[in-house]
């Protein structure tokens, strides 16, 4: 602890900036895929009586949506099952946690290559796994505005879902000659409609934003609501996928000649096309009416917009997969590795699992079927805890038939994880391995926690200089003061110094650890418990003047540059210094230039001074 020197608390939350759009897009992303693979799943479980499972699985996805509406309204300041289950019990909160971790590393692998055998490339698995290395490097940089980027991708796949749903409408009649009632017993039929139950996760990511949707008018940071966003994001989404999957699901059924052979589609002219059922179906449709050359070259764009939209749902999961593990290692859930950044303000270890884990899936099973056998386990048991704790909270202001409604979901939800579990040995084990890891994990930290408590800790001892008989009062806002951004020790540091003692005025040290992620305790960490921090504080204390100590200021922030406009603002700085970034092209493009983002907000008061 540097007693000699002050620091000037910021407070900093994650701002509220994701708009109804941009959050329907984060669920478009996860939900509207689902389009791309079940219809094909399911007519290969149930062949010309599919359209019976998806419709019950659309009704699902009804409920599940309607649901969340109400539980986005009781948790403004994240909804999903980690923040909403553990102020009821840590353990169901960390265990609902792992369940979501699985689902999340299975839908980036099974997207992943699902975008890759729409667009018919051969050996898709490499491509997949080639894909999702490069969609977690690109995230060790911390990625923003992925909301805004799932939007753009979203709107060109909801034109053509739209296009080659009015192609599929004159076939709705000779669909209905094909349809057949479904074969078998209820527990055949029940277990057909569990093995396609998928593509549910995305409504626990938009109930983890809703800590950064928009407020509603006359709501407060104090008082939140968020019900404006989070209502119309969802329910457009689920009035989409409901509709245009159920649509889909029944035109299926107008392809003749489809065959189900050993768990595969098989078509006239074309093999196995349970994978790309969108594609075939864009090719028969839009090439009968217009002819086959725009059956081919329609075909060609819905394998790009659904190639597209699966790939960024694989960076949804991989994203939500580094908020998780970043979440619970702030926590003290997970080992403190897990919440340890890079200077992009990403923790690195998070990133890794994240990617890696991914890659192997997809390398090692290669097959959306066997992908699919891993899924759904940690989905639904995270949709179902989160369902039925907050359905049985007495606390909570829900209505009576809103009450009802979301146990009566969870009971559906709850006999479909039981389902799963049995039917479904590989995700079973594949989730049960998840959440074992992770509960060794969490029992390695409470360990060293106790022991810690146990045995004291050395509390090292520093020699400092002793502070001067009377030390300088702050100057007060408004008076003549230099604030510097610092990320280092360096030259610009050291011009700060040097520009301090010069022209005698106050300087004002910031540094900001930028991260995509913000949670309670980040708003309280301080620059002693930020290893590079305290190491530039204490460069900065050991050159400067006895007399003339800089004031260090420390925030954690998920936009340095907003930030560093608000604490120069606050300070009363009348210069703001800042290094030129060493930094290639690509970087600017992918990170932003955080300069031109302080030039544009900075009041004209302050002036800007770039050391290059």
């Amino acid at each position: 602890m540097f007693e000699s020197n002050q620091l000037i608390p910021t407070d900093v939350k994650r701002p509220r900036n994701v708009d109804w759009k941009r959050a329907a897009a984060i669920l478009y992303g996860d939900w509207g895929t689902s389009k791309a693979y079940v219809i094909g799943l399911a007519f290969a479980v149930a062949g010309y009586a599919s359209f019976w499972l998806i419709a019950a699985m659309c009704v699902l996805t009804a409920l599940v949506g309607i649901n969340y509406m109400i539980i986005c309204r009781l948790y403004p300041d994240g909804g999903g099952v980690y923040a909403a289950v553990r102020h009821r019990s840590e353990v169901i909160s960390i265990v609902g946690a792992f369940l979501l971790i699985a689902d999340y590393l299975v839908t980036a692998a099974i997207s992943a290559l699902s975008a890759f055998q729409y667009l018919g490339v051969p050996h898709p698995e490499k491509f997949a796994a080639l894909s999702i290395l490069i969609i977690g490097l690109l995230n060790l940089l911390g990625p923003k505005q992925t909301g805004g980027l799932a939007f753009l991708i979203s709107v060109p796949t909801a034109l053509v879902v739209i296009i080659l749903g009015l192609f599929c409408l004159p076939h709705l009649g000779e669909a209905f000659v094909h349809l057949q009632p479904l074969h078998g017993t209820f527990g055949q039929n029940w277990a057909a409609f569990v093995g396609i139950v998928l593509a549910l996760s995305g409504v626990e990511a938009i109930a983890n934003a809703t800590g950064v949707m928009k407020l509603d008018p006359g709501s407060t940071d104090a008082q939140p609501c968020v019900i404006k966003t989070s209502t119309p994001a969802i329910l457009c989404v689920m009035i989409e996928v409901c509709v245009f999957t159920a649509l889909f699901g029944l035109a299926a059924h107008a392809l003749n000649g489809l065959q189900v052979v050993n768990g595969d589609v098989n078509a006239p002219g074309a093999q196995g096309v349970r994978d790309y059922m969108l594609r075939y179906m864009g090719q028969i449709f839009v090439g009968g009416a217009l002819g086959p050359a725009f059956g081919h070259l329609f075909a060609v764009v819905v394998s790009i917009v659904f190639a597209f939209l699966l790939l960024s749902a694989s960076n949804t999961a991989i994203v939500d997969l580094i908020m998780i593990q970043f979440l619970m290692g702030r926590d003290r859930e997970l080992p403190g590795i897990f919440h340890r950044l890079n200077k992009w303000g990403v923790p690195n270890l998070a990133a890794v699992l994240a990617t890696v884990v991914p890659m192997a899936l997809v390398i090692f099973v290669k097959d959306m079927a066997g992908l699919a056998d891993l899924y759904a386990v940690g989905v639904v048991g995270a949709i179902a805890t989160n369902l039925g704790a907050t359905s049985t909270d007495r606390k909570l202001s829900i209505k009576t038939w809103e009450r009802s409604l979301m146990l009566g979901t969870f009971l559906v939800m709850a006999a479909i994880e039981m389902s799963l579990l049995i039917d479904k040995p590989n995700a079973r084990y594949f989730a049960v391995t998840i959440l074992a890891v992770g509960l060794i994990l969490r029992g390695l930290v409470q360990e060293r926690r106790m022991k810690k408590q146990v045995v004291p800790e050395k509390v090292p001892v520093e020699l400092t200089p002793p502070k001067p008989a009377s030390a300088p009062a702050p100057a007060s806002v408004g008076a003549e003061s230099t604030l510097c951004a610092v990320r280092g020790t360096g030259r610009t540091l050291d011009f700060a110094l040097r520009e301090a003692r010069k022209t005698g005025s106050r300087l004002y040290l910031l540094f900001v650890r930028e991260q995509p992620f913000m949670t309670e305790q980040d708003s309280k960490r301080k620059w002693q418990e930020d290893p590079e921090a305290s190491t530039v504080f204490a460069e900065a204390r050991e050159k400067s003047a006895s007399d003339q100590p800089p004031l260090f200021c420390y925030a954690v922030s998920p936009s340095a540059a907003e930030t560093i406009v608000d604490v120069a603002a606050t300070v009363g700085a009348s210069r703001l210094i800042l290094g030129a970034p060493q930094r290639s092209a690509l970087m600017k493009l992918l990170r932003g230039n955080v300069i031109r983002e302080v030039s544009d907000s900075l009041p004209e008061e302050i002036d800007l001074l770039v050391y290059a």
